[in-house]
């Protein structure tokens, strides 16, 4: 089995790759030569944004690869464990930010990282950049590296974390672009989600399988749940798990029409353990219990 690289700090990082530390807890780094360029796999206790200028290698969480091309933007949160493989006759060029979750620790980036949620996309989820938005990047990233450039003042922290801050700003901004550039695509992940949905609940699916979960759907498009979350918010104004409750309420008001069926065996067939929960659940949404719509309606 091919050994994981347990890189820690910013310093290790660039020790590996022959970068000068600046400064311990952030770096700003450039692949431009052959020497950097090797094969590994490696988990960072460090959260890591790179501008890919050309494809140079190929990125790989676990089995799945990530699909980016040239002038495109690509995240890892720490302990992520991603894997490199050089494209042979192929420079790979790039530049990135290293930061350590302490560096941010009691700032307004730290607050709000966890909206950043392109850190944890996974495969096909690379940030595509136009001409323009490519400048915006790189601007961001030379003002970066001046100020990394510098001797370290009691000013260091608060200007590298706005500037970060605002360089994952336009990255989010960039991703919503590139949300409705592509709708096409993801009209058709919604559809086929619907209809995975659909699947799961009508065939009795959730009664072996247990509750519908956003991840086992984000799985079956191929997309990382966040990603997914992220597209099916965009597109549709509600949250994946939101979507997938209301469908379930749905498929429990059909099933409680059978006169014949009671609400233990709805409850267990949407894949509920005990029907306590499924009665609560219900009555959350519909403001009666599934007892009481089925008289109601029968």
């Amino acid at each position: 089995m091919e050994e994981i690289l347990k890189v820690n700090s910013i310093e290790q990082y660039n020790q590996l790759f022959g970068f000068e530390t600046t400064h311990p807890l952030v770096g700003h780094v450039r692949f431009d030569h052959a020497s950097q360029q090797k094969q590994y796999r490696m988990s960072m206790g460090f959260y890591a944004l790179f501008l890919k200028e050309t494809k140079g290698c190929v990125i790989n969480y676990g089995k799945t690869t990530y699909d980016f091309d040239d002038q495109t933007i690509v995240c890892f949160a720490p302990g992520q464990t991603v894997g490199f493989t050089p494209i042979t006759g192929k420079p790979a060029k790039s530049r990135g930010i290293l930061f350590h979750p302490d560096f941010i620790r009691g700032t307004s980036l730290r607050q709000k990282i966890k909206k950043y949620t392109f850190f944890s996309y996974e495969a096909n989820e690379a940030l595509h950049l136009s001409e323009k938005e490519r400048i915006v990047i790189t601007n961001c990233l030379d003002i970066i590296h001046m100020e990394l450039e510098r001797p370290i003042d009691r000013h260091t922290q608060e200007i590298v974390t706005t500037n970060i801050e605002l360089l994952l700003d336009y990255c989010l901004r960039f991703y919503e672009r590139q949300f409705i550039t592509r709708k096409p695509l993801n009209t058709s992940a919604i559809a086929r989600f619907e209809t995975l949905i659909d699947e799961y609940l009508d065939a009795g699916q959730a009664a072996t399988e247990g509750l519908p979960s956003v991840k086992y759907f984000a799985d079956k498009i191929c997309l990382s749940p966040n990603y997914f979350g992220d597209l099916i918010k965009k597109e549709t104004g509600k949250t994946a798990k939101e979507y997938i409750q209301l469908k379930m309420i749905e498929a429990a008001k059909e099933q409680l029409l059978h006169p014949d069926k009671t609400v233990s065996e709805v409850a267990y067939r949407l894949g509920f353990q005990y029907p306590q929960h499924f009665v609560r659940f219900f009555k959350k949404y519909e403001g009666l219990t599934p007892g009481q719509y089925k008289q109601q309606r029968n």
